[in-house]
């Protein structure tokens, strides 16, 4: 008897729960008033990517004025409301960059429909790389994407904003093939302007993506994963928000 009546106040119970709040449920999806918290635990997918911080502030792409492959003047403004990856690179260097850019034109393709968004590539051998040199350049990679520009121009403004702006390794190097040396790493911006990126397995953000390493290779011999898959997915998200 009692089995039986334990059972009444169970069913009871469920029944009072589901007339109460169900309904509220309901109502906080339709309306958007669903918590990030929520949002984070209804999918993985959901999860936003991080912001990197310099001196507890969110880092933010630094004020830049150079000329681009059709010798428009390019600034951070032209990428305003649009998502986009930031590279250093330089024309006639024989082990990286073609890696690195031909990651990005197969990147351009898969978004070539999004009007938000881009890539800026920075040359660091700008006195080689003129206008006319970086418009060979895309030609020959078929980087013809409307957002996506090649900019050269003073030598110290691109270093300042290679090494302190971004804290993406560039110097010239005379003892290395092609003479400059650069880490081939990509930064991803938001739409805001600030650079954003996934976290580790520890919860640090990784910072940069790796440009170096095809999805098709896989790895490198040092066994280094690439990190292209990933930037996609991450570009995904920004574009999403």
């Amino acid at each position: 008897m009692r089995n039986k009546y334990t059972y009444v106040w169970v069913s009871l119970v469920i029944l009072v729960f589901g007339i109460i709040f169900i309904p509220k449920i309901i109502e906080r999806i339709k309306t958007g008033t669903i918590t990030q918290h929520d949002r984070m635990n209804l999918s993985e997918n959901d999860e936003k990517l991080g912001f990197i911080y310099l001196n507890n502030e969110e880092r933010k792409v630094p004020n830049f004025a150079f000329l681009n492959q059709d010798s428009l003047l390019i600034t951070q403004k032209d990428y305003e409301g649009k998502v986009y990856i930031v590279e250093f690179f330089f024309t006639t260097c024989p082990t990286i960059c073609p890696v690195m850019n031909s990651n990005l034109v197969e990147i351009q393709e898969e978004f070539r429909d999004f009007d938000d968004f881009g890539v800026a590539s920075f040359t660091i051998n700008p006195e080689y790389d003129t206008p006319k040199v970086l418009k060979e350049y895309a030609e020959k990679y078929s980087i013809n994407d409307m957002d996506w520009h090649l900019m050269t121009g003073d030598r110290k403004e691109i270093y300042d904003l290679a090494n302190i702006g971004f804290n993406i390794f560039a110097a010239e190097n005379s003892g290395v093939p092609g003479g400059f040396e650069h880490s081939g790493l990509f930064a991803l911006v938001d739409k805001n302007g600030f650079l954003r990126s996934r976290t580790d397995d520890f919860g640090n953000p990784i910072i940069y993506y790796r440009g170096t390493i095809s999805e098709s290779q896989g790895e490198n011999t040092e066994g280094e994963k690439q990190e292209i898959t990933i930037l996609k997915e991450d570009i995904k998200k920004l574009l999403s928000e």
